[in-house]
């Protein structure tokens, strides 16, 4: 079992000098290895999200934020590989639309925020809007420091009224988003997910480094802990996040309800 400790972020110490993107340690020996383990850390995790959509009270909100090519979806894939989509959704954050630009940053988030008995992944998040609009200079400094207030202050009414919230920024490191990119470009099954305006973004590297470290230390709370993924390697990822979610799960106790007692006297007949 992996050791998450190492991987939570301590805010008054965080530093990305101190997490190695290329850190392989949660794999084993051999890939056919890895991939059976896969199969059932993601079966477990189907059986307790049965039992969590069935009780129907609790949430669990996953939240993967990252640089372009970082792994969210495929994180995904993997990780959910076996589950069933009942009370499992899955909410993308792409640019703000008019009606939502009209409302509050957060409007849009709350709307899709798990109901009780549902598992949200978050591809990306609200932290775009303290991540992308610092980094374009969209907004300064007050602004920035007033908005890791206000998620901080949002992320508590979500776990008080009953949702674990595990967020994960997928750490990879520059040299292997270029290989990865370069890959989409190669590959006609994976140029639709290259956008040229990533590459805009890519330049300015340094500068998301910067704006990531400062809001993770600045939002990693006891109620809404960040965890930094070593994410060069795949493999690695998808383990890491399958052992983190499925101890969150167990960690819930979760129970199917009762069974009401009339039911006992209940016949179906032919």
């Amino acid at each position: 079992m992996a050791n998450f400790d190492q991987y939570r972020v301590n805010s008054k110490k965080f530093s990305f000098k101190n997490h190695n993107p290329n850190d392989k340690s949660e794999r084993s020996k051999t890939k056919e290895q890895d991939s059976i383990e896969l199969t059932q850390l993601a079966t477990e995790i189907n059986a307790l999200q049965d039992i969590l959509h069935a009780e129907g009270k609790r949430k669990v909100l996953l939240i993967l934020q990252g640089m372009d090519a970082s792994g969210k979806d495929g994180t995904v894939r993997h990780v959910f590989r076996e589950c069933d989509p009942l009370g499992i959704r899955l909410a993308s954050f792409k640019t703000p639309s008019s009606e939502e630009l009209a409302h509050d940053y957060l409007w849009r988030v709350h709307q899709v925020a798990p109901k009780g008995g549902e598992l949200v992944i978050f591809n990306r998040s609200h932290y775009e809007d303290v991540l992308i609009v610092k980094v374009h200079d969209w907004i300064d400094d007050v602004e920035c420091e007033r908005r890791y207030a206000q998620i901080n202050d949002f992320e508590r009414l979500l776990a008080e009224t009953g949702t674990i919230i595990i967020k994960c920024f997928l750490n990879i490191s520059k040299e292997e988003q270029k290989a990865r990119m370069q890959e989409r470009l190669a590959d006609p099954t994976k140029t639709w997910k290259f956008n040229p305006g990533d590459l805009k973004e890519r330049e300015l590297w340094p500068q998301y480094m910067q704006a990531y470290e400062q809001a993770i230390k600045a939002t990693s709370t006891d109620y809404a802990p960040w965890y930094v993924i070593p994410a060069d390697s795949k493999t690695n990822r998808n383990l890491l996040i399958s052992r983190l979610l499925l101890d969150a799960l167990k960690n819930m106790k979760l129970k199917y309800p009762p069974v009401p007692a009339d039911y006992k006297n209940i016949v179906v007949k032919d």
